[in-house]
């Protein structure tokens, strides 16, 4: 066993095998950008050394700067994680010359499965079934099209160096071939530098299922079962999870053989995929009938490979350190058995609504449900119950930045029970404890996809998302009133905090006759929803959202949570603020609010033409100006106080006050106009 390796890639990947290494005593050293320089897989390594600037190409892609850290460091062994140069040949190579264990396959089994139509070509003399289809180097169109037309329609059009879907088109009829070519070659040239493509028949009803393998470098080469990837968006993966379902053990057996003979046609030493596209002819109730057709192979670790470990027992980053010391593989075929059932959710900055854009910002909130962190859980704790069960794989901390330069995955989160159900409802409870604000995510959405009547039913293929566009996307299961109402609740705690014993500064409304009331406001997705809370005098609370209305209660908990009561509904709930914006988190799911505070953006609205108003009755406190003045935009004019709080009144615009109408101290009424403003 290696004394020291050197991580060669970032985010949760990195703090992945440190883990690991660390549990086995073997020293670890972090490489990190510029971006990175305070990031969590710096701080869980033993060393850490400067490669560059932000970007990918200034950093972690300058591989001559990683040897060189690894060789200054005195590291035997470089782990590549995946992404960046896992899958480079040269770098592998590059390792081997400068004295240096590559903890993955040969360069040559690199080279072999990079392009996909010579791949295909060495799967088909490897006996592995192939997607009947055209892989040849004739590129002519002409050519392209024929085969097209003999293969039949609909086909897929694919870039033989693509990969993440990229450069790929499906053609439905023979005259929108050539257009779709002319469109996957641009986009494959100027991705991969080649606009080689092959034509595959385009299956009906796609399920993606791939297999674990691993080598050694005695000649040993197993299988770790399947894992079914079918749930994608962009043709990337979204929940993964182990064993497939619906997978007869015939099957298994037919496709773990045909993965293995797969590697073994290229020599392959370490962990591996090879990944199949599955037909189902017969429907999704008829597994019998599925058919299996080599696609590719990943010669890496998978970002999946969670849900393997869980379902397996085994940690395979120490499989991956033990096979590249040239140990033995540390089990046979016969020895290895399916525990249970897993599935990870790959949580991702991306907006599901906007066609899953990725996003930007700072995670401002970043709460993660009880967890063991990395190591799987061992199999024989199936049968029980708890935080073992559920793994949260991460790179990042609360107030870390998630910037443009990565990929957008923040987090993985997996799952294992003892069935397919109790996975699905413990994946379920964890999305649900997942609390991130500061940034767009995903974890609504993939509540709704494990709560979705085609996922739960394991009606599976990858165009699930699309065909479960209704029930997916711009779903609100939290409801607009209750939301309001748990926001409200979260506004009266704050004010309650801050009171004093002095009973005349008690925000309960008791008056000595008449009712009080307030209002508030707030934007739901530019939608203004307005609440009006009513105190009674026996100091019960009364909310009307809408149409919608009821008695209002709450009470505090423990971990920032309070039990809110409002209209027979009794919900746990938590509430983050930032800024204006409220984030409700609540079992039935989560939404944010902005707070619309009228008397905090009075003025701010150039159309008011000079004219400021108060938008509802107080006292003026002050003001910042006089008449004559000359103010910038954004300059305070006037303080007011309205429900014992202090609001500041902005310029809107650049101008020249013309005229003081009030006096400090003086009632105002809602829209009475404070101060006249020449505008520039």
């Amino acid at each position: 066993m290696f004394t020291k390796i050197l991580i060669a890639n970032r985010g949760e990947i990195a703090c992945r095998v440190a883990a690991t290494a660390r549990r086995l005593g073997v020293k670890t050293v972090a490489v990190y950008s510029d971006a990175d320089a305070n990031a969590k897989h710096v701080a869980a390594c033993d060393e850490a050394v400067h490669i560059g600037g932000s970007a990918p190409r200034d950093s972690y892609l300058q591989w001559q700067r990683i040897i060189d850290a690894a060789k200054a460091t005195g590291a035997q062994a470089i782990h590549p994680g995946y992404g960046f140069l896992s899958e480079n040949e040269d770098f592998a190579q590059a390792c081997a010359a400068n004295g240096l264990v590559f903890i993955g396959p040969p360069a040559s089994a690199i080279q072999a499965m990079g392009l996909k139509a010579e791949s295909k070509r060495l799967m088909e003399a490897a006996g592995v079934p192939l997607v009947p289809g055209y892989h040849g180097t004739d590129q002519s169109p002409a050519l392209l099209q024929a085969e097209a037309d003999r293969i039949g329609y609909p086909v897929l059009i694919k870039a033989s160096a693509g990969g993440g879907g990229k450069g790929m088109r499906a053609v439905d009829k023979a005259e929108d071939f050539m257009a779709a070519l002319e469109s996957c070659k641009r986009e494959a040239i100027n991705s991969f530098g080649s606009d080689a493509v092959l034509v595959e028949k385009y299956v009906q009803r796609p399920r993606h299922i791939e297999i674990q393998v691993f080598g050694d470098t005695h000649g040993q080469c197993v299988y770790l079962f399947e894992r079914d990837c079918s749930v994608q968006r962009r043709h990337q993966k979204v929940l993964e999870e182990a064993p497939a379902p619906g997978m007869t053990p015939e099957l298994r057996e037919q496709m773990g053989r045909a993965a293995v003979a797969a590697a073994q046609a290229v020599g392959y030493v370490g962990a591996g995929t090879v990944e199949f596209i599955v037909e189902q002819p017969g429907g999704y109730d008829r597994p019998q009938d599925m058919r299996f057709f080599f696609m590719e192979m990943n010669t890496r670790l998978q970002v999946e490979h969670p849900v393997t470990e869980a379902i397996t027992g085994l940690d395979l980053v120490e499989w991956q350190l033990r096979v590249a010391s040239r140990e033995p593989l540390p089990l046979r075929q016969d020895q290895l058995q399916i525990h249970g059932h897993a599935i990870e959710a790959r949580i991702c900055a991306e907006n599901p609504d906007k066609q899953f854009l990725p996003a930007t910002g700072t995670l401002a909130v970043y709460r993660k449900p009880a967890h063991v962190a990395f190591l799987p859980p061992l199999p024989q704790a199936g049968a029980g119950r708890g935080e073992g069960h559920v793994r949260f794989d991460d790179g990042v901390r609360e107030g870390d930045a998630i910037s443009p330069y990565y990929d957008s995955m923040v987090a993985k989160l997996i799952v294992h029970g003892r069935s397919r159900d109790e996975a699905l409802a413990r994946l379920d409870a964890a999305l649900a404890q997942t609390h991130i604000v500061g940034l767009t995510t995903n974890v609504q959405f993939l509540r709704h996809v494990v709560q979705s009547g085609a996922f739960a039913q394991a009606q599976l293929d990858t165009a699930l998302i699309q065909r479960e566009a209704v029930v997916l996307f711009e779903q609100d299961r939290v409801g607009q009133a209750t939301a309001v109402a748990a926001a409200v609740a979260q506004t009266l705690m704050a004010e309650r905090q801050l009171e004093t014993s002095d009973p005349f500064s008690r925000r309960d409304g008791w008056r000595p006759f008449g009712l009080t009331q307030r209002r508030f406001d707030f934007d739901y997705r530019g939608q203004t929803l307005s609440a009006t809370l009513t105190y009674a005098h026996d100091g019960a609370l009364h909310l009307a959202v809408g149409d919608a209305s009821g008695g209002l209660a709450f009470s505090s908990a423990a971990d920032g949570a309070f039990e809110l009561h409002w209209q027979d509904q009794r919900l746990w709930v938590h509430t983050h603020t930032l800024g204006e914006q409220v984030a409700v988190f609540t079992p039935l799911g989560a939404t944010t609010l902005t707070a619309l505070d009228a008397l905090a953006h009075a003025g701010e609205v150039a159309a008011e033409g000079g004219r400021l108003t108060a938008p509802m009755p107080g006292k003026v406190v002050s003001f910042a100006v006089k008449a004559g003045d000359a103010v910038k935009k954004g300059q305070p004019l006037a303080v007011m106080e309205a429900m014992k709080m202090e609001h500041t009144i902005a310029a809107p615009a650049d101008g020249t006050v013309a005229e003081l109408l009030y006096a400090p101290g003086d009632q105002v009424s809602e829209g009475a106009e404070l101060l006249k403003l020449a505008l520039a």
